[in-house]
C-alpha cells in the first residue's frame, strides 16, 4: 500500500537540467573534476554530452557504464529507490513489477527498466539482488559511488532539494527516456500499472492494432474512497481472494484480526513492527521481510479503507452462507 503521486510530465531533458543540486543520505557534493564522472563526447544535446558515463555495479556484481551500456540507443524506464525504505519504495517496486509483467515481450526488449539505489553504502550488489528477488523484479538494480549516484540524480531530475536534509527520497517517480530521440518524461511510479504501461505505449510510439473506442463512449467513473484507496495503494501487493502476492491475501482480514489492529497496522505499520507486535513481526518474516510501507494516510482515509475491506468480507460471508444448503432436523440438506 502506498502514497499516490500524480504524474509530472517532462517531455524534454532540457527541463531536467535546471534542477538544483540535490543530495540524498548526506555526504559532500560531487567533485566535477573526477574523470569517471565526466560526460563522454557526443553530438546529441541530450545524449553522450549530457549524461554522465559513470561506472555502476549491477546486483550481479558486473560493472557497467551509465551512458555507454545502459542508455545509448535504448528506450528506458528509471527509478531511484533504496532497500531500507519504510515508506513508498516497497510499493513503487511492487507496482513496477506488475507493469513489467503487463508489458509482456516488450519488457527488456522495447523498454529496459533500471532501479538505482540512493543508499550505495548499504545497498551492496548482494543486498540489491536479495531485494529484487523478494519482489520478483526481473531487471537491473544498480549501485555505485555516492557522488556518482547524486550526479545521476541531478542530471535525471530525480532528486529533490529536501532529500539531503531528510536523509531520504520519497518522490516515487519513474523517468521514461527515448535516448535516440532525446525525449524524456517523468511519471508517478505508483500509478496504476495498466495506466503506466499505456503511458509508455503512447510515449514510445508503440502501435496498437486493436480498434480504438470513441471518447463519446466513455462513462463517468464513481468509485467509493475505500475502494479507490485499495486499488491505488494496496493492489500492487495484495489481492482480495486471489491468493497471496508480495503480501498476504486480504480477503477475510477483518474477520481474522480486530478492527483496531487492522486500523493501526494500516496507519503505522513501521511503529507496530518496531514495537515487536507479534502479528506484524510474523507477517514480516513470512513475506520475505518485505516491509509494509507507511502510507501517511489521514485518519478518514484509514477508516474508509478498513470499512471497504470489512464490506468485502461481509459480502463474501453472505455469499458463502447462501451457497450452503440449510439442514433439516434429521441432518439432511435442504435444497
Amino acid at each position: 500500500m502506498c502514497v499516490r503521486n500524480w504524474a509530472a510530465i517532462i517531455v524534454a531533458a532540457g527541463l531536467l537540467a535546471g534542477a538544483g543540486v540535490a543530495s540524498a543520505h548526506g555526504g559532500a557534493s560531487h567533485d566535477a573534476s573526477k574523470e569517471a564522472s565526466q560526460p563522454v563526447a557526443g553530438n546529441s544535446r541530450w545524449g553522450a554530452n549530457y549524461f554522465p558515463n559513470v561506472p555502476l555495479t549491477t546486483q550481479d556484481g558486473k560493472t557497467v557504464r551509465f551512458y555507454d551500456d545502459l542508455l545509448k540507443g535504448k528506450s528506458v524506464a528509471i527509478n531511484f529507490m533504496y532497500t531500507e525504505c519504510t515508506e513508498v519504495c516497497p510499493l513503487e517496486t511492487a507496482s513496477l513489477v506488475r507493469a513489467y509483467k503487463l508489458l509482456g515481450e516488450r519488457a527488456g526488449r522495447d523498454v529496459v527498466f533500471y532501479s538505482i539505489s540512493m543508499d550505495p553504502k548499504r545497498d551492496t550488489p548482494a543486498v540489491l539482488k536479495a531485494y529484487a528477488a523478494k519482489f520478483g523484479a526481473d531487471w537491473l538494480f544498480l549501485t555505485g559511488k555516492p557522488d556518482d549516484i547524486r550526479l545521476l540524480g541531478k542530471k535525471l531530475g530525480m532528486l529533490r532539494e529536501r532529500d539531503g536534509a531528510t536523509n531520504s527520497h520519497h518522490a516515487a517517480q519513474l523517468l521514461l527516456g527515448d535516448e535516440p530521440n532525446g525525449q524524456w518524461q517523468r511519471n508517478s511510479a505508483v500509478d496504476d500499472p495498466g495506466f503506466l504501461t499505456a503511458r509508455m505505449a503512447t510515449f514510445f510510439g508503440w502501435r496498437d492494432t486493436a480498434p480504438e473506442k470513441s471518447y463519446a463512449e466513455a462513462q463517468p467513473i464513481v468509485v467509493p474512497n475505500g475502494q479507490r484507496l485499495f486499488q491505488s495503494k494496496c493492489a500492487s501487493c495484495h489481492t482480495l481472494g486471489r491468493g497471496d502476492g508480495v503480501g498476504p491475501d486480504l480477503a477475510g482480514i477483518t474477520a481474522r484480526r480486530t478492527r483496531a489492529w487492522v486500523t493501526r497496522y494500516i496507519a503505522e505499520p513501521d511503529a507496530l513492527l518496531a514495537a515487536g507486535d507479534p502479528i506484524a513481526t510474523e507477517l514480516f518474516k513470512r513475506y520475505k521481510e518485505v516491509r509494509m510501507p507507511n502510507l501517511r494516510l489521514g485518519s478518514s482515509d484509514v477508516t474508509d479503507l478498513v470499512s471497504f475491506l470489512n464490506a468485502q468480507d461481509v459480502s463474501t460471508s453472505r455469499r458463502a452462507s447462501h451457497a450452503t444448503p440449510a439442514a433439516r432436523p434429521d441432518g439432511s440438506a435442504r435444497r
